[in-house]
C-alpha cells in the first residue's frame, strides 16, 4: 500500500483529485511539515501582535548594509546609484532627509508595470490604485502621439488632506512623506475631498476572490471572513485583511513604500519600471540623482499654482 491512501466521499467513490494533491504536497514538504503547515495560516506564521490580525514585522538590528562607494567616472544603472545613496540617507536623523521622486515622461512606455507591482506589493484590493498612469493624447490628427503620466501621491509639503482630518489619523511624517493612521482613521472621507490630485481612495472591502469558491483545503484551511490570506506590509505591520478591521472601512494612499524604505529597499514603483523612468532620493543630498534632476530646466510639478508643493517631479 502506498503511503497516502486514497481519500473516499461519504459515497465511496474516490477523489482523486484530492489524493493527488495531498501525495505531491506531503512528497514536498513531509508528513510533519504538512501537519504543521496545515495546523498553521500563514499569517499566524509571523509574530502576533492583536487578535485583529494585525502581525509586526522582526526588526532589523544592527547598521544598515552598506553597497560599495559609488564611482561617477564609470558606468552604472541608476537602480545601483540610487540603491546606494538610499542607504547613505538612512544613516541620517529622520527630520534631516527630504524624500523625492521623479518621473521622466519622455522615458515613460505606458506599460503600467509600477501600478502592477504596487498593487502586488501592497496586496491592494478593487478600487484602491496608489499609483495610477493617466494617458494624454497629444496633438490633432494625423500627427498624434500619446504621453503617460505616472501618477502616486505626490507628498505635498503643504498637504491639504492632513489639516481636514478630525481625528489626526492621516499626516506628514519628519521626512515629507504623508501617511495614514489605520487604526485611526473612522472612514470620514475628508481628506479624499480635499486632495487636489485625486490620489486618495476608500477601502470598500471589495476583493478579487468575491465570486470564487471558499477554500477547503490543507494549506490555508481557516475559516471566518479572512479576505485576503498573504498580508500586506504597510507602515511596518503585516495585516491580514479580514471583513470590518481595518485597512477595511479607510482610507488609503501611496506612501512611497515607506515600509521598504526602512529596511534599505526602493519603492516597488521604482525597480520594477522598465524603462528607468522613476527616480527617487533625497533631495536633501546635494550629491544625489534626484537632487540633480530637479534642477533641471524642463522639470515640472502638477498644480503648482495652489501652493501645495508636491515633492513629485516631472521631466517633459
Amino acid at each position: 500500500m502506498s503511503q497516502v491512501e486514497e481519500q473516499t466521499t461519504p459515497t465511496g467513490t474516490t477523489d482523486v483529485a484530492d489524493s493527488n494533491r495531498r501525495k505531491f504536497l506531503r512528497a514536498l514538504f513531509g508528513t510533519a511539515g504538512m501537519a504543521a503547515i496545515a495546523a498553521t495560516p500563514i499569517g499566524k506564521m509571523l509574530t502576533e501582535d492583536e487578535d485583529v490580525g494585525v502581525f509586526t514585522i522582526p526588526q532589523q538590528t544592527g547598521p544598515v548594509p552598506q553597497l560599495d562607494d559609488f564611482d561617477p567616472t564609470k558606468p552604472v544603472d541608476v537602480l545601483v546609484r540610487m540603491q546606494a545613496e538610499l542607504r547613505r540617507a538612512l544613516q541620517k536623523p529622520m527630520s534631516e532627509r527630504r524624500w523625492v521622486m521623479v518621473i521622466d515622461l519622455r522615458k515613460c512606455v505606458g506599460c503600467h508595470a509600477c501600478t502592477i507591482a504596487c498593487v502586488a506589493e501592497n496586496k491592494l484590493p478593487p478600487g484602491v490604485v496608489y499609483r495610477q498612469v493617466v494617458e494624454q493624447e497629444i496633438g490633432t490628427y494625423p500627427n498624434v502621439s500619446k504621453r503617460f503620466m505616472p501618477r502616486p501621491c505626490l507628498q505635498c509639503d503643504d498637504p491639504p488632506c492632513t489639516p481636514v482630518c478630525p481625528v489626526n489619523a492621516t499626516y506628514k511624517r519628519a521626512d515629507g512623506i504623508v501617511v495614514m493612521d489605520y487604526d485611526r482613521c473612522i472612514g470620514c472621507r475628508y481628506c479624499m475631498n480635499a486632495c487636489p490630485y485625486n490620489s486618495r481612495y476608500f477601502d470598500f472591502g471589495f476583493s478579487k476572490y468575491d465570486e470564487t469558491p471558499k477554500r477547503n483545503d490543507a494549506i490555508l484551511a481557516e475559516e471566518g471572513e479572512v479576505i485576503e490570506s498573504l498580508p500586506a506590509f504597510e507602515y511596518g505591520k503585516a495585516r491580514v485583511r479580514r471583513r470590518e478591521q481595518s485597512p477595511i472601512g479607510n482610507v488609503r494612499k501611496c506612501h512611497f513604500c515607506a515600509h521598504r524604505l526602512e529596511v534599505g529597499e526602493l519603492p516597488a514603483c521604482v525597480t520594477t519600471c522598465i524603462g528607468r523612468s522613476t527616480y527617487f532620493g533625497d533631495a536633501n543630498d546635494p550629491d544625489s540623482l534626484v537632487a540633480a534632476l530637479i534642477a533641471s530646466p524642463n522639470v515640472i510639478r502638477l498644480r503648482e499654482e495652489l501652493g501645495t508643493e508636491p515633492k513629485v517631479y516631472y521631466l517633459v
